[in-house]
């Protein structure tokens, strides 16, 4: 396994995954708008694919920076088909390069999101993202949060305390996008990429 990575601990031959978990409804400010679109900049210029549950609000305007630099896009559908996800579920297809369509469900579909990402990007969000939040921690995911984008992004340095919970996981709050990404990418090629995962049967 140590031969599949290289010396920063970037698997040979893989992209990083980096999912942007987040509101995708409601009222969204300007300056939230922004913060993602940079966000999404700063994923395709580190070479990184960026993953989203292919819906419409914060995670739609970060693969909207991704495509502006030319960067790629994985979309994970609630539903079972193209036709489902336009009209059942009301969400976008264009800035998405791959779909895939679970069948799951809004909620189901959460466990594919998180499990496809080697980082977990927290923006805005309600319950939804609360919930990949919480998958993400559970399976000690590296996950970013990016601070000031309201919704429980903003409450989540209150929910880690209050949770207390020794999964190998690991959290960093950053305000900056492009500051949040470098920090994150330094510190998965440093350290996190020895125990991605509970499941990585590996001691950090």
């Amino acid at each position: 396994m140590a031969d599949s990575l290289y010396s920063d601990g970037t698997p040979t031959g893989l992209r990083l995954k980096i999912g942007v978990m987040g509101s995708a409804s409601g009222e969204l400010t300007d300056q939230q708008l922004k913060n993602c679109f940079d966000l999404g900049q700063a994923i395709a210029e580190n070479n990184c694919v960026c993953v989203t549950g292919a819906c419409p609000g914060l995670p739609y305007e970060t693969a909207k920076g991704v495509k502006a630099k030319g960067g790629l896009v994985v979309g994970i559908s609630p539903g079972l088909s193209l036709d489902e996800h336009l009209y059942k579920y009301h969400s976008p297809i264009d800035y998405t390069d791959v779909l895939i369509f679970t069948g799951s469900g809004l909620m189901g579909r959460e466990i594919s999101n998180i499990r496809t990402c080697d980082i977990v990007v927290i923006v805005g969000g309600r319950s939804g993202t609360l919930g990949e939040f919480s998958i993400a921690y559970d399976e000690g995911k590296l996950i970013g949060v990016l601070t000031g984008t309201g919704g429980i992004a903003d409450f989540l340095q209150e929910i880690e305390r209050v949770v207390s919970k020794n999964t190998g996981s690991k959290i960093l709050y950053e305000p900056d996008p492009r500051k949040l990404i470098d920090l994150l990418l330094e510190e998965y090629k440093s350290r996190h990429y020895l125990k991605p995962s509970i499941f990585s049967g590996k001691i950090c």
